[in-house]
């Protein structure tokens, strides 16, 4: 294993390079000013046209290659942000810093964060398309989308009118070998509880309760996988130590995304002088029971509370209890398979973000389903807890799922290119996570549109690595799935 900050070596050349250069643009979501500078800048350096729309999405356009110009226009659509996640003790500020990457084996990864290649190879290959000067093509148009993991804030703002092209490649599929045509849908639930203060007495101590070293990880791709979730974690030490112990809560700070994994929470706690002693005990044999439950998914889990300086306050005790009952009522992970498509998530909520601050403590969960009325009920589930502790909820942020279509035009000359040029049938499926393609066919019915990739492991988690070998039959069915697009509809 090496550090290598030069990944533009490996093969396909044509798109490592073009991915080494996105990792030296800092692009978290919410600060994409950079990257959608670069990307302009890039466009217009080879002398194509290159807009920024209202929703800050980045448009190029290539005119087709000779002998082309009759076939049906292709969208290249990827999202320009990555998820801003590090492990703990990391020193890394994705507004300013570059990835660091290392190529670890088979795989690229990064030195502790996450890698970005979700979306960042698709945005490469799209790059790489648009560079080149030997592929064959029909009109191209590069559709990089803006705020994707934050809130698809980017492909909901696109307006009708803006695209040309009949066919759109969706590049943000993680499972090299397969095809991509349908995803579920998303709604973001945000509950709120209201609290006032107490003063504490010389006759408590201070601790700093944390949980860390858990895998987290994408909440549609992973959810699935059983992996533990900080702010359930978190919630079941705080219960023990309330009702047993007296413990009382300063302050909570669990989770980072909606649409990850919460692998860190952290709490500033109060315990009585008399029963801090007893809490530690129990907390140690907690703590081992709680690694002996997630020992085959989750072995570096971490619990820890050590001594700090005693808050001056705590949270009203019959809110804290309200809450904790609440958190510990919420349903998290997966809620129903579906029963099509084996092995497929129909249904989930992520317990994504409990924090405090304030005099509030704010609880967000990412609803996901590709049946809208399962979402809903869901939906209505949580809302319907969250009122009965006291809380009042907002439902925002909502995204349709994509339909899948067995028929799709894209997806016969998909497979066709896969066997002739792999020996095999792809796999065909559909995906738990939020894909912009249900987004951007509403807003253009019309689209005929797959989605596939590079095989991509434990995105939104700094353990997020890409295959290499994956990445150059990812760039090779698109080369020769560009050539084959057929001529226009007249």
């Amino acid at each position: 294993m090496f550090m290598n900050n030069d990944i533009s070596g490996l093969n396909p050349h044509e798109v490592w390079t073009h991915f080494q250069s996105l990792t030296r643009v800092p692009r978290p979501s919410g600060h994409e000013e950079n990257i959608r500078e670069f990307m302009t800048a890039f466009g217009r350096n080879l002398g194509l046209e290159s807009i920024v729309d209202e929703a800050d999405n980045v448009i190029i356009r290539k005119p087709a290659t000779a002998g082309m110009e009759n076939r049906q226009g292709v969208i290249l659509q990827a999202h320009l942000d990555m998820v801003p996640q590090k492990n703990t003790g990391k020193i890394h500020d994705f507004t300013t810093d570059p990835i660091e990457t290392i190529v670890d084996g088979e795989w690229v990864r990064a030195n502790g964060t996450t890698l970005g290649a979700d979306n960042g190879l698709g945005v490469a290959a799209a790059m790489a398309v648009l560079a080149s000067t030997g592929l064959q093509h029909g009109p191209i148009e590069a559709l990089f989308t803006s705020n994707e993991e934050a809130g698809m804030s980017g492909a909901m703002g696109l307006k009708a009118g803006v695209l040309m092209g009949e066919i759109l490649m969706n590049l943000d599929s993680e499972d090299e070998g397969e095809l991509f045509i349908g995803c579920a849908g998303g709604v973001t639930v945000t509950s709120t509880f209201s609290y006032s203060e107490h003063a504490l007495s010389d006759n408590y101590r201070g601790f700093r309760i944390s949980v860390t070293g858990l895998m987290g990880g994408h909440s549609g791709l992973d959810i699935h996988l059983g992996r533990g979730n900080a702010n359930k974690i978190m919630n079941r030490i705080l219960y023990e130590g309330h009702i047993g112990y007296g413990l009382q809560l300063a302050s909570i700070d669990g989770g980072s995304l909606r649409n990850a994994i919460p692998r860190e929470s952290f709490a500033l706690a109060a315990l009585p002088e008399a029963m801090a002693d007893g809490f530690l005990d129990r907390l140690s044999l907690l703590s081992a029971t709680i690694k002996d439950e997630l020992r085959a998914v989750e072995p570096t889990v971490k619990i820890d509370a050590v001594s700090v300086p005693l808050p001056e306050t705590a949270i009203e005790p019959a809110v804290f209890l309200r809450f904790m009952k609440a958190i510990y009522a919420c349903p998290n992970g997966v809620m129903r398979m579906n029963r099509a498509m084996e092995g497929l998530v129909e249904t989930s909520n992520n317990l994504a973000m409990v924090k405090s601050a304030n005099s509030t403590i704010t609880v967000d969960s990412l609803l996901r389903s590709s049946v809208d009325s399962a979402r809903v009920d869901l939906e209505l589930m949580i809302t319907a807890l969250f009122d009965l502790a006291g809380a009042g909820s907002v439902v925002d942020g909502g995204y349709p799922g994509w339909k899948p279509n067995p028929e799709s035009p894209i997806l016969k000359i998909m497979q066709d290119v896969f066997q002739r040029k792999f020996g095999k049938i792809p796999v065909t499926s559909a995906v738990h996570a939020g894909l912009e393609c249900g987004i951007i066919g509403g807003v253009y019915p019309a689209l005929d549109m797959i989605s596939f990739g590079p095989t991509i492991r434990y995105p939104h988690s700094p353990d997020e690595k890409v295959h290499i070998s994956s990445v150059g039959k990812f760039w090779d069915l698109l080369v020769a799935v560009l050539v084959d697009i057929p001529v226009k509809n007249l």
